[in-house]
């Protein structure tokens, strides 16, 4: 059996087994968090095999107990005063684009967390296997961020409103209500895991009906629990198809109260608790995506996060990540503080576009399907 392996300490690993390619983020103590570093190798372990005719499968998986907590929040933080972050973030969304349209057949083996920018490297892949540990959640408006990595096209696509609830709430779902909602493709018991995994090694095709078949031999079929918020979507639809944020709160009030609607509650105090320029942002984002292409979702993601980060509006994200991450208070002081004094014009700033050049550069066919890369961006030659 033909293997190559990478330095082990690395924080992805790329493993080359027969046709198969293997993907594992490295960074266990860090719950397997998204850095410059992991955006900069996992794009090039995926465009060398697109490239590769021997490439017939790619497996992602995660070391330790997660599989990806989402983007490295510190690393924000440290680059506050300047637009040294810049780049992650144009890498981590031109590889989102790559990860959505990728032309080998793909599976994300998920144990563990799987939450934001980590959520986006399971979603749009061809199969998805979750199990018992799995949680996913994409809780970026309670940091003052937006939902992003793509999700303002994805959550936008779920039944219903049901991407709004997640995108506002920042709720989370298990394994069963991710299949359920479209998220993830099979269930497999955690213990389970490895001995999938290996039979894939095995296979040695791309072949789809022969890689699903393989994973049936191992997933089984599940339900949502009767209490899962799946049950409450007509509530959910009420409530979150508002136009406003204002308007989704003043819902949410009316029908928290309502005998049996006590699940709201713990929604309602996040919405309370978050951003409210980036609950504004955040709806307005996936409202937008569903009128949306995935490369104009992307494109809105790109520039809504620069002018978070460059603090165009207000300087929320910082507060956000302070509290949670580096002083751990868990008080943020919100400016402004209510959704309120939120100033529409403002939100339009944040939205405002770039010109072309400043744009993040999505391929246009795939005769140039991996140009546009950071490095031949303008961003680049004057930094």
């Amino acid at each position: 059996m033909a293997q190559e392996q990478a330095n082990p300490d690395e924080v992805v690993l790329g493993q080359e087994i027969n046709g198969v390619r293997v993907v594992t983020l490295n960074r266990p103590r860090q719950l397997n968090g998204i850095s410059d570093r992991v955006v900069y190798i996992l794009a090039q372990l995926l465009e060398k095999w697109e490239k590769d005719d021997d490439a017939k499968l790619v497996i992602f998986k995660g070391a330790g107990r997660a599989f990806s907590a989402g983007g490295d929040l510190k690393m924000f933080y440290e680059g506050r005063s300047d637009d040294s972050c810049l780049e992650v973030v144009y890498r981590m969304y031109w590889l989102c684009y790559h990860i959505h349209t990728y032309k080998k057949t793909t599976v994300a083996l998920v144990n563990g967390l799987a939450m934001g920018g980590g959520a986006a490297l399971v979603s749009p892949l061809k199969f998805a296997v979750v199990t018992e540990k799995t949680v996913f959640a994409t809780p970026e408006a309670s940091v003052g961020l937006h939902t992003d990595c793509s999700f303002s096209y994805i959550h936008s696509r779920l039944p219903g409103y049901l991407g709004e609830y997640l995108a506002l709430t920042g709720a989370r779902l298990n394994a069963k209500e991710m299949i359920a909602a479209g998220l993830a493709t099979h269930f497999v018991l955690s213990e389970k895991l490895e001995e999938l995994e290996r039979r894939l090694l095995n296979v040695n095709t791309g072949d789809e009906s022969a890689i699903r078949a393989v994973i049936e031999e191992f997933s089984t079929d599940v339900q949502i629990d009767q209490e899962s918020i799946l049950n409450k979507l007509p509530t959910i639809d009420k409530c979150f198809s508002a136009e406003t944020v204002e308007e989704i709160l003043k819902s949410l009030e009316s029908e928290v109260s309502i005998d049996g609607n006590q699940w709201i509650a713990p929604g309602l105090k996040s919405m309370r608790r978050s951003s409210p320029t980036a609950l504004k942002i955040t709806l307005r984002s996936v409202r937008e995506g569903r009128k949306q292409s995935l490369p104009e979702c992307l494109k809105k993601e790109f520039r809504l996060t620069i002018n978070i980060l460059r603090s165009v509006v207000t300087g929320d994200v910082y507060e956000g990540i302070r509290a949670l991450s580096i002083d751990k208070d868990n008080a943020p002081k919100w400016s402004p503080t209510t959704i309120e004094e939120v100033k529409g014009e403002d939100i339009e700033r944040v939205f405002k576009q770039f010109s072309s050049e400043h744009e993040i550069q999505v391929p246009s066919d795939d005769s140039n399907r991996w140009n546009g890369k950071y490095e031949q961006t303008v961003y680049a030659k004057s930094s």
